[in-house]
């Protein structure tokens, strides 16, 4: 068995049904799969016996720990030579594993990651979250690009470890709230080589609505801060930018209204990123729709991120 695939699961039955489908279209198929049901309510176990004909899958139910300790339940009990991590709201490429597998025999690597992109069942809303979490203009161009700076640090919704990673690391330390940033920053500082393989992407669903992903952002911006108890280097001036954006809306609007003359300019600035932002998703997309729902999305991503860095910030000065 060379591929274990881990999926924690929580409440998510029809998004688990999507996941596994798509594993049934592997053009590499040597790999095992199995499901981490993490104290559902609404549970999986029907979903996955579907499957039981057409893919090597064991089901487990524990109570709930959280998405980290989940995949740790998942890596103690996994068979393969490579542990595979994904989310649950993932749509897996039929050559995902080939990609990989190329990877692997080519270049010694430990760990690797991937970019996500937006599969086209996804909605309009769907496809503008998915261009915010993935432009250059956001910081969500950081996340997959193929010209970085430094060692690639994989995301835990799209990530591969050896069986060695594992054992020297002993996994995931925190569970949540940046439990992959710092499962990957402690993968590095071990010696462990990483990679991102732009082939080995995934259509990653992420969520429905503004709302969902706004609370999703704000939880990863509250994720940055609270990674800073293990790695203080890691709450960085590119990290504190979404800030700036958000404390300069108001205060945009306030400059507005006072005519301030050289800062009066600042709401322009917003207006031209906005049409910044619409021409770019338009030609990526070729749909107005999408790009006019990129700029709210981008808008959202930063906001929300932001909001969640002064509030964590905030209660470590309280606490």
């Amino acid at each position: 068995m060379l591929y274990s695939i881990i999926v924690p699961v929580y409440n998510r039955p029809d998004e688990i049904n999507e996941l596994l489908s798509s594993l049934t279209r592997q053009t590499f198929t040597d790999f095992e799969v199995l499901i981490i049901e993490d104290g559902s309510d609404e549970r999986c176990e029907s979903i996955a016996e579907r499957y039981s004909g057409k893919l090597n899958i064991r089901y487990y139910y524990k109570e709930n720990s959280g998405q980290g300790f989940s995949r740790n339940y998942g890596f103690e009990r996994a068979k393969g030579e490579y542990f595979v991590v994904f989310d649950s709201d993932c749509i897996i490429p039929e050559h995902y594993f080939e990609a990989v597998n190329r990877k692997i025999k080519s270049a010694r690597i430990d760990c690797w990651g991937g970019p996500d992109r937006a599969h086209p069942s996804f909605t309009p809303v769907q496809k503008a979250i998915s261009y915010s979490m993935t432009s250059p203009l956001t910081t969500g161009g950081i996340r997959g690009g193929k010209k970085r700076i430094g060692q690639f640090h994989p995301r835990s919704f799209n990530m591969g470890i050896s069986r060695e990673v594992f054992e020297q690391t002993g996994g995931y330390k925190i569970t949540r709230m940046g439990e992959d940033i710092e499962f990957s920053l402690r993968i590095i500082k071990s010696g462990f080589r990483t990679a991102l393989i732009p082939d080995a992407y995934v259509y990653h669903k992420r969520r429905t609505n503004f709302g969902q992903f706004f609370r999703q952002l704000h939880f990863f911006g509250r994720a940055r801060v609270n990674i800073r108890r293990f790695y203080p280097d890691q709450l960085q001036t590119i990290h504190l930018l979404p800030v700036l954006f958000l404390i300069g809306i108001p205060a945009s609007l306030l400059f507005l209204v006072l005519r301030v003359p050289v800062a009066g300019m600042l709401p322009l600035l917003y207006l031209l990123y906005a049409a910044l932002l619409f021409t770019d998703s338009y030609r990526i997309s070729k749909s107005l729709n999408v790009a006019l729902l990129s700029v709210p999305a981008a808008f959202i991503q930063l906001t929300a991120y932001g909001a969640g860095l002064i509030q964590e910030m905030f209660r470590e000065i309280r606490d």
